[in-house]
């Protein structure tokens, strides 16, 4: 490679730079091996030579077990792939193009958390050799890598930005615990700080996503776009939330427009329920939070994310309500709680919307039983302080509260639901939030049913 402060094409030294990580004479490495970055190190070490990073210690070695607690590539893709994982950061210095996938919540007053994205750049920069790429994933608000992220890069390193390392953004949009949407059949969002930074982010990534990639024209557009489709989805969400409790009061069942309306050829088919993730639930607030300081405020971003925040409540207060028009004692019901993650089929239980039931229910003072055969049971008691109970513990129930449509759920016939319930209650409150069941089936075997 030529020496620092020599002349020399940039556009051909990057293409030369591209053919020494596909003839795995330098590495790739993948900073942040969760939901977003183990599949994506998984597919990139079938073509490169890859190092996965992560400094949880427990994550990296289940890893090297040949386990994947994540779920999204299964025990045996990583089992049988050869990535480097490790949780000592001086590996960095081996590779010459580094994705970073940290996760980016908020905080509690819902500004941006950019603490794991800045300590990822920091250990980054501390450890990356000159003449790296630097590719950024996690969700941001933009300017956030050009502003935020290559500055502390070019601090923590002592390289020049654009001349000893240069930086790109590609952000994530896997749907985690979605069998049909996977990182290869997924478009991706490239963008690099210049043209040929550009040509090398898309050149990798083109290597995996059998469904191509589109080339923004600069970083702050990628970085936009990620904000603002998740917005989207939030605000049509919200929409059928706030039909579901309109349609509540008229006593119409949301599900059922909603099977209706979709006969027709232009609907969007979202359906009503709680939202949380690290995704829909978070994005709007870096969209808000950035908006805001350039004086610009949303009534239509922040309306949407006031009416999805407040269904967990509205939730609570439908499930009270439904037990005191059984005539069941409140204060001393058995309340189950069944599915616990952030989304069906998936083990994440960050951001997830569910504990806020589970809260809002102890407000009432019941404590119920939480019980999600999907979620990831350690993750659950380290990050809320809840132990999730099995099928088992869930019998004898006064009320049953399905909060997620996990596949496991879906097939409960009614005399397996009345099962689960206890003998003496004689009106056994249901309640749907997701739809998963027939409410004529189940009105018909003897339940009291609600559902959005």
């Amino acid at each position: 490679m030529p020496d620092v402060g020599t002349e020399r094409n940039e556009g051909a030294y990057l293409v030369i730079q591209f053919s020494e990580l596909k003839n795995r004479n330098s590495s790739v490495a993948v900073v942040g091996l969760g939901y977003v970055g183990l599949p994506l190190a998984v597919a990139l070490s079938e073509h490169f030579d890859v190092i996965g990073l992560d400094l949880n210690e427990r994550k990296i070695q289940a890893y090297l077990e040949g386990k994947d607690p994540t779920r999204e590539v299964g025990d045996e893709a990583v089992a049988k792939c050869s990535i480097h994982f490790t949780t000592n950061p001086s590996y960095l210095n081996k590779a010459k193009f580094i994705i970073v996938a940290v996760p980016t919540p908020v905080n509690g007053d819902k500004t941006p958390d950019l603490s794991p994205i800045i300590g990822a750049s920091e250990l980054v920069g501390s450890n990356m050799s000159e003449d790296t790429v630097v590719v950024f994933e996690s969700t941001v608000y933009p300017g956030v890598t050009e502003d935020i992220c290559g500055p502390i890069l070019a601090e923590k390193s002592g390289y020049k930005l654009g001349e000893q390392f240069f930086i790109g953004y590609s952000p994530e949009r896997i749907n985690p615990g979605d069998k049909v949407h996977r990182l290869h059949n997924i478009r991706k969002i490239v963008s690099g700080m210049n043209d040929e930074v550009l040509d090398v982010v898309d050149a990798v990534y083109s290597t995996i996503i059998q469904a191509g990639t589109y080339r923004a024209g600069n970083i702050k557009v990628a970085e936009a776009a990620k904000v603002a489709e998740n917005s989207q989805r939030d605000i049509n969400i919200a929409f059928m939330n706030e039909l579901a409790k309109a349609f509540d009061r008229m006593g119409i069942s949301t599900h059922e427009v909603v099977d209706a309306m979709n006969t027709k050829w232009n609907a969007m088919g979202f359906r009503p329920g709680l939202v949380g993730g690290h995704c829909i639930g978070v994005d709007p607030y870096y969209f808000l939070y950035q908006a805001e300081k350039l004086g610009f405020h949303s009534q239509i971003i922040a309306a949407g994310r006031r009416i999805n925040d407040g269904m967990s409540n509205f939730v609570v207060d439908r499930t009270i309500k439904e037990l005191i028009r059984a005539g069941v004692d409140v204060s001393s019901a058995k309340i189950v709680l069944l599915g616990m993650t952030f989304k069906e089929n998936c083990v994440d239980t960050r951001n997830s919307r569910s504990i806020d039931v589970y809260n809002g229910l102890m407000e009432y003072g019941v404590t119920p039983v939480a019980v999600d055969p999907v979620a990831d049971a350690d993750g659950y008691q380290r990050e809320y302080g809840i132990s999730l109970a099995s099928m088992e513990q869930a019998k004898n129930a006064d009320c049953l509260v399905f909060l997620v449509a996990h596949d496991e759920f879906k097939g409960f016939s009614a005399d397996e639901l009345k099962a689960l319930y206890n003998e003496k209650q004689k009106n056994k409150v249901l309640i749907d939030v997701k739809g998963i069941f027939s409410r004529v089936e189940l009105e018909r075997a003897g339940f009291r049913y609600w559902s959005l």
